[in-house]
């Protein structure tokens, strides 16, 4: 397999596991409240405790990835998460479905920091931002699959069956990923000496993490408790579940979109800002009106504009030489806060009985971001690098 798009088809697919294992909680969140006898703050944790590891592993993932190789690291990812969703189909106990989502979620991270570099080793100088759009798209992707094909497998076969769903997804990615892939003939990467960055740099690369996490937060509250807000109102599990999906998949062209905007235009400061104000806007409205595919649509649209933009602004603050220490900085902050986010969005859904009250949560996460957009173009460090 030598054809470096074949590979990224490959590394698309795999990476699909990882959104498509997190979302599982979400999908059937209604249905598993019930099961367990727990309440949205609880399913709100559960969703959260997936990117906890992230917090730690995050700064020495691509160390560790270095000193194992790609292909062992890969393989000890996926080994992560085949087990904790096992764990968790297995038993039905809820410290182990806490304990079991813990362990997924490591091999996720895992999973994530390194697949990252694999794009970039095939693709570096050539098609490097195209390759790495589509690859992002793997998210939203698999997240909108799992909305759709999750609750449906549940109301036929039951909650076990949906984590062993998972679970075969999973396991046959890593036969796949055993089977086929192989590294570069040629490394393109050129090493390069660590170094953590500078402080206005360093200041810099946090405000950054930071708006891409309270992005991702809020964006999270939607496919996180969108079936929940949208099955008190009356809506089948099936169904609230594939109104929701609808968001993921126009954010697969949304996100592209962004890109090429910002890049034509030359100002992905307001791509950035108008995306994050709209994308607020229909989330406050969503739950208080009747027009749900309408604000649904509108929000898919929109949502996915502002996510190029914001990771650009690392690349504009960290030189070559401190790039990798820079970004497990930046990834660490976004493992924080989307850690945090489902957690406390979940609280507000708790605290006032409804899952609305997450929506107007991610809604302020968003109303956020352009308010430190404002302030990371004050900070120094923060012209454009071309370095």
């Amino acid at each position: 397999m030598r054809n470096r798009w074949v590979v990224h088809a490959l590394l698309f697919t795999v990476r699909l596991t990882m959104a498509f294992q997190f979302q599982s909680v979400a999908a059937v969140a209604p249905l598993l409240g019930r099961a367990f006898g727990v309440g949205l703050a609880d399913i709100g944790v559960l969703i959260g405790l997936y990117f906890t590891p992230g917090v730690a592993l995050a700064l020495p993932g691509g160390a560790i990835g270095q000193r194992f190789g790609d292909r062992r690291t890969m393989h000890a990812a996926l080994l992560l998460m085949l087990g904790g969703e096992l764990a968790i189909a297995l038993s039905p106990a809820w410290p182990i479905q806490v304990a079991g989502r813990l362990v997924s979620g490591a091999g996720g991270v895992m999973l994530n920091v390194q697949m990252t570099k694999m794009v970039a080793d095939w693709f570096a100088g050539q098609e490097i931002a195209t390759a790495m759009g589509i690859f992002v798209n793997s998210w939203p992707a698999g997240i909108a699959l799992s909305l759709v094909a999750l609750p449906l497998i549940e109301s036929a076969f039951g909650i076990a069956a949906v984590y062993l769903s998972v679970a075969a997804f999973i396991g046959i990615a890593l036969a796949f990923f055993a089977l086929l892939y192989q590294p570069p003939a040629k490394e393109t990467t050129i090493a390069a000496t660590s170094s953590w960055p500078d402080r206005n740099a360093l200041v810099a690369v946090i405000v950054a993490g930071l708006i891409w996490g309270l992005f991702n937060a809020g964006l999270a509250a939607v496919f996180s408790f969108g079936p929940s807000m949208l099955a008190e109102r009356g809506w089948s599990a099936a169904a609230a579940g594939s109104v929701t999906s609808i968001v993921l998949w126009l954010a697969v062209i949304s996100v592209p979109l962004g890109g090429f905007l910002a890049d034509r235009s030359g100002r992905p400061d307001m791509i950035l800002a108008a995306g994050c104000l709209i994308g607020a806007v229909a989330m406050i409205a969503l739950p208080r009106s009747d027009s749900v595919l309408m604000i649904v649509t509108v929000y898919g649209l929109i949502i996915g504009l502002p996510a190029g933009p914001i990771m650009s602004l690392p690349a504009r603050v960290l030189r070559p030489q401190t790039r990798s220490l820079g970004m497990g900085v930046f990834y660490t902050l976004y493992y924080g806060t989307m850690m945090l986010g489902p957690v406390i969005a979940g609280a507000c859904a708790n605290w006032s009985g409804s899952a609305a009250s997450a929506f107007d949560f991610g809604a302020a996460t968003l109303l956020a971001c352009p308010l430190l957009l404002w302030a990371y173009y004050r900070l120094p460090a923060a012209t454009p690098n071309i370095a």
